[in-house]
């Protein structure tokens, strides 16, 4: 365990980007029931996520890491959660048959909803409020009311969460994620994208392995994963109050875990020295991710890897790079040199999302497909050249059919983007969008693949 830690002793460091709640007996009284409601995950499940990331580090395994921008209240439904679910599965199944790498797949889902803003309070025609901090904290509609922090939203998140996991067990294990099903994940609305077509290929081509293999005797009843998957939930690890809440002790290690979700990240905007939020994650048993931008400088990151991994565990440590389609090859060299030198085993993963947002002539805020693109190139490119694992995808996405990013095979141009754009927050892949950028992922890794096996 970590020296000199327990679960609030993140109360005695600098915490920013944390709601200001006007009744403090309301949130102790809230963050009270929360502590005694049951856990989201178990502490075996993190772990077994530590050991699945460890062959990520090694480069015998890739992690797809994605879903919403931000959950909300709102948009919260059955359908949603499965169509997200398929495009995470549709993706995966692509890189896996590629790359021959199996995928470890996690979602930003049952928990994500709380977000860093930059600035504490917003105007809007001269009127200033509260910033909108997510549905977790206070709520989206510009009146005084809904923007007055509530912790009575937590307990909401909480069931909202629980019952998200729920289903998503169901569909990783009862049946939904049986590769004989490999047709029929694909989205109704894809049907006239050109990738739909190429995914089509790529499931025949599965169905004929696997009725080859069933004529072998191997299948299903026989072979488990041919029917079900493991499926993780991980989110920004940024409203400490509910992440005190939902921390347990483990009654087989004695260890502290997070159980609010497998995997939990710091941000950009939090990962600071002297941190609050390093100092809660520091003491945490899950595997955890750090946002790594421009602004981060080699020895910076050093030292924080050497408090948030002293003992240097394998696949506890995903380094989430968001820098930008112009900048990742001029800065990521310079983090991935240091971290080499120092033989941290981390993962490097690539978040082609935050650095490329841009504002429409509409003024809608949007991200460019063709930019994303060239960040996740870029990432690969790096990686390539330093000899190291690009070991990674971080991205927020849907399985709806929004117009929320400009560009991809089925065009969304600036005009269009009014037409269905539904986040809570930021703009998002839609489904076609995100088994396009599987596809340019599943190309570079059996191209890495390959460079692999000829050296070797």
């Amino acid at each position: 365990m970590a020296a000199n830690w327990a679960p609030d002793s993140w109360t005695r460091h600098e915490a920013r980007q944390l709601p200001v709640y006007p009744d403090a007996a309301r949130l102790q009284d809230a963050t009270n029931r929360l502590s005694n409601f049951p856990p989201l995950v178990f502490a075996g499940e993190a772990r077994n996520l530590t050991g699945d990331l460890a062959r990520v580090a090694e480069g015998k395994a890739f992690l797809l890491q994605g879903g919403d921008c931000a959950e909300s209240f709102a948009e919260f439904h059955p359908n949603n959660i499965r169509d997200t679910f398929r495009v995470i599965l549709q993706m995966a199944v692509v890189m896996t048959f590629a790359s021959k790498l199996p995928v470890v797949k996690l979602g930003r889902m049952a928990g994500q909803f709380a977000k860093p803003r930059s600035a504490p309070n917003e105007v809007i025609d001269g009127v200033e409020l509260p910033s909108y901090r997510g549905d977790n904290v206070n709520d989206i509609a510009f009146t005084p009311e809904s923007r007055l922090p509530d912790p009575e939203r937590m307990v909401r998140a909480y069931a909202q969460s629980a019952a998200t996991l729920n289903l998503l067990r169901a569909f990783a294990q009862g049946g939904y994620a049986n590769l004989h099903q490999v047709h029929r994940w694909t989205h109704d609305f894809m049907g006239r994208s050109p990738w739909a077509k190429k995914y089509a290929e790529t499931a025949d081509r599965i169905g004929e392995a696997l009725d080859f293999m069933e004529a072998c005797g191997i299948g299903p009843d026989t072979v488990p994963q041919l029917s079900q998957t493991t499926f993780y939930t991980s989110h920004e690890a940024l409203l400490l109050p509910f992440e005190q809440a939902m921390t347990r002790q483990d009654s087989l290690t004695g260890d502290w875990y997070d159980t609010s979700a497998h995997f939990l990240w710091i941000g950009d905007r939090t990962r600071f020295e002297g941190s609050a939020h390093v100092e809660f994650l520091r003491g945490i048993g899950n595997p955890i991710g750090i946002k790594c931008g421009p602004s981060l400088e080699p020895d910076a990151l050093l030292r924080m890897l050497d408090t948030l991994n002293p003992a240097r565990v394998p696949g506890r440590m995903t380094l989430i790079t968001r820098y930008g389609h112009d900048k990742i090859e001029a800065h990521l060299p310079r983090l991935v040199r240091a971290v080499t030198r120092e033989g941290h085993p981390v993962i490097w993963s690539c978040d082609p999302m935050h650095g490329n947002v841009v504002k429409a002539a509409n003024g809608y805020k949007t991200r460019p497909f063709d930019r994303i693109l060239t960040e996740v190139r870029g990432f690969f490119a790096v990686h390539r050249a330093e000899g190291t694992h690009a070991g990674g995808i971080h991205a927020e996405m849907t399985g709806q059919n929004v117009t929320e990013c400009t560009g991809g095979a089925i065009d969304v141009t600036e005009q269009s983007l009014a037409d269905r754009y539904h986040t809570h927050c930021d703009p998002r892949l839609n489904a076609g969008q995100s088994l396009e950028l599987a596809f340019l992922l599943a190309e570079m890794l059996n191209t890495e693949m390959a460079e692999r096996r000829k050296a070797a």
